[in-house]
């Protein structure tokens, strides 16, 4: 394999990724939103393709994907709507969340798997979270998000098993990201990432980079990375 197309990768994990995947020696398409954004990845990667396209746009993207192979789809653009009881969402906050973390994960894989099927190969990652597996206050419709990934990646997986195509659902739990940086100011930001316990976007890339690596005949379905030390809600280490 050496084609990789990976969304959300101006920042975070995904832009860990594409440069990971890069320097290990695939042809990287990272897409996103921010053309800036990409700019500089481009500048730091010169060998990153960048494809500045928002993930909902149907159109544009079923455009973008017409015309590549894509050997490694890593759905990893996302959310994370403002923090709150459920009681008290704006619809149109649940609304985003589903559209962007959910329906443009799954419209993008059903793209792309013909050409993986008629190859006989590929590999398909999404980026879910813990919140997906465990209940957390505040977070209902984001948990929810992610848990209609991790069953849509073990149902894709049992689909395409046949034709050789491996399925990965990657768990982090809690890495120093921007994810929170429009819901939460900085200091609630610093507590929890306070004493530098957090999983960093490199982590999981260099993760990606190893599993991507195995024999076709050996998938890794599922990976939870998560701090070795637990914090408190504040952030703050526990124990000595």
């Amino acid at each position: 394999m050496t084609t990789a197309f990976i969304t959300g990768a101006t920042s975070g994990i995904g832009r860990a990724i594409a440069v990971a995947l890069s320097d290990a020696g695939y042809d990287v398409y990272a897409v996103g939103r921010s053309q800036a954004a990409l700019k500089e990845l481009q500048a730091e990667r010169p060998g990153i393709v960048p494809i500045a396209v928002d993930v909902c746009d149907r159109e544009a993207l079923e455009s973008v994907v017409a015309d590549l192979t894509i050997d490694v789809l890593i759905n990893n653009a996302g959310i994370m709507p403002p923090l709150g009881n459920f009681a008290d969402m704006k619809i149109a906050d649940i609304d985003t969340a589903l559209e962007v973390n959910v329906s443009a994960a799954i419209l993008l894989t059903r793209l792309v798997v013909p050409q993986m099927r008629e190859r006989q190969s590929g590999h398909i990652l999404f980026t879910g979270s813990s919140a997906g597996h465990a209940a957390f206050p505040n977070v209902a419709v984001y948990s929810a998000t992610k848990a209609a990934i991790a069953g849509f990646a073990a149902a894709l997986r049992a689909d395409l098993s046949q034709y050789g195509i491996r399925v990965t659902e990657i768990v982090p739990g809690r890495v120093e990201t921007q994810l929170y940086k429009d819901i939460l100011d900085a200091e609630a930001r610093a507590a929890m990432y306070a004493g530098n316990v957090a999983v960093q976007p490199d982590d999981v890339a260099s993760m990606v980079v190893t599993l991507l690596g195995l024999p076709a005949w050996a998938d890794v379905t599922r990976f939870d990375i998560m701090p070795t030390r637990p914090t408190s809600p504040s952030g703050s280490k526990q124990g000595k």
